[in-house]
C-alpha cells in the first residue's frame, strides 16, 4: 500500500512540525486539533518556518507554495479516516492518546497505519487497545521537527515487518534518518537525555551550582549546544516530568526518581518557554535565570 495522505493529530509544537516536513516531502496532510485557534496558529507558523527555509535557500518559493497547498485542517478527528498513515502528536498522557485512537478506529480504512509520536509511552500497550496492533508503530520525531534529522521508529511486540518497512521508507522520503528502538520506557534518546536533565535539576536543587553555572558548565565543558536546564525549558518541564515518571514506574529503579524541584516547577505552572517561566524567566528582553 502506498502512503500518500497523512493525518496529524495535534497542532502544537510537534504536530505542526510533523505536518511541515510531510507537506514539503510531497504528502497530502490533514491536521486536526480541538482548537480552531491552534490550527490557525499552526498553519501560520508552518508558513513562517518554510519562508525562513526559502530565505536560506533550503527550499524554493515554488516548494513552499506547493507544500502549503497540501495542508488542510479540521476540528473533526474522524475526518482523518481516509488517511493512509495517522500520526498522533497529542499531549504526553496515555489516557488522552487512548481516547484519540478509540474515536478514530470506527472510521479508518483496513490498511491505515496508526502511529504515535510519544516520547516515552509503551507502543505495545497503546497498540493493544486498537484493532490493528500489527499496523501500529512508534514514530518519534525530535524537536524542532524541521531541523532535527532523527526519527525513532519503535516496534511494539505485534508490529509487523511490512508496517515497519513502510515507515522506514517514509522517513527516507522525508530526508531524515531512522533509528530503531525496542519498546522500553522512553526508548533511546529520552532514556539517556532525560536522566541527564533530571540530574542537572538535582544539582540545582542541592545547591551544587545555580542555573547559569550548570548550563554554562555543560555547554563549555561538554560542548553541548544548549545547557540541560535551558533544554528542559525548551522541551517543556511537564513533558520532562512525565517522561521521568514513565522511566521511574516502568523500570522500577530509584535512579530515575524525578527531582522534587522539577515537580515543584510543574506544580507552579512554570513549564518553560511555553509559559514564559521555567528555569529561566522569558518575560523580558532576554531570559533571566529563576534561581
Amino acid at each position: 500500500m502506498a502512503i500518500n495522505k497523512v493525518g496529524v493529530v495535534g497542532a502544537g509544537q510537534m504536530g505542526n512540525g510533523i505536518a511541515h516536513v510531510f507537506a514539503l516531502a510531497g504528502y497530502d496532510v490533514m491536521m486536526t486539533d480541538i482548537s480552531a485557534d491552534a490550527l490557525a496558529a499552526a498553519v501560520a507558523l508552518i508558513d513562517k518556518n518554510i519562508t525562513r527555509q526559502v530565505s536560506k535557500g533550503v527550499v524554493t518559493e515554488e516548494d513552499k507554495t506547493a507544500a502549503m497547498g497540501r495542508i488542510s485542517t479540521t476540528q473533526t478527528l474522524t475526518d482523518l479516516g481516509p488517511c493512509d498513515l495517522i500520526i498522533e502528536a497529542a499531549t504526553e498522557r496515555e489516557t488522552v492518546k487512548q481516547a484519540i485512537f478509540d474515536e478514530l478506529l470506527p472510521h479508518i480504512t483496513p490498511t491505515t497505519i496508526l502511529a504515535s509520536n510519544t516520547s516515552s509511552i509503551s507502543i505495545t500497550r497503546l497498540a493493544s487497545r486498537t484493532d490493528r496492533p500489527e499496523k501500529f508503530i512508534g514514530f518519534h520525531f525530535m524537536n524542532p521537527v524541521p531541523v532535527m534529522q532523527l526519527v525513532e521508529l519503535i516496534r511494539g511486540i505485534a508490529t509487523d515487518d511490512e508496517t515497519y518497512q513502510q515507515c522506514q521508507e517514509v522517513v527516507e522520503k522525508l530526508g531524515k534518518t531512522s533509528a530503531t528502538s525496542e519498546d522500553f520506557p522512553a526508548f533511546i534518546v529520552n532514556r539517556i537525555l532525560m536522566p541527564m536533565i533530571n540530574e542537572a535539576v538535582y544539582a540545582l536543587y542541592e545547591g551544587v551550582g545555580n542555573v547559569s553555572s550548570i548550563d554554562t558548565s555543560m555547554k563549555l565543558g561538554a560542548n553541548h549546544p544548549m545547557g540541560p536546564l535551558e533544554l528542559a525549558d525548551f522541551i517543556g518541564l511537564d513533558t520532562c516530568l512525565a517522561i521521568m515518571n514513565v522511566l521511574h514506574e516502568g523500570l522500577a529503579d530509584t535512579k530515575y526518581r524525578p527531582c522534587p524541584l522539577l515537580t515543584k516547577y510543574v506544580e507552579a505552572g512554570w513549564l518553560g518557554r511555553k509559559t514564559k517561566r521555567g528555569f529561566y524567566d522569558y518575560r523580558g528582553d532576554k531570559p533571566v535565570p529563576t534561581r
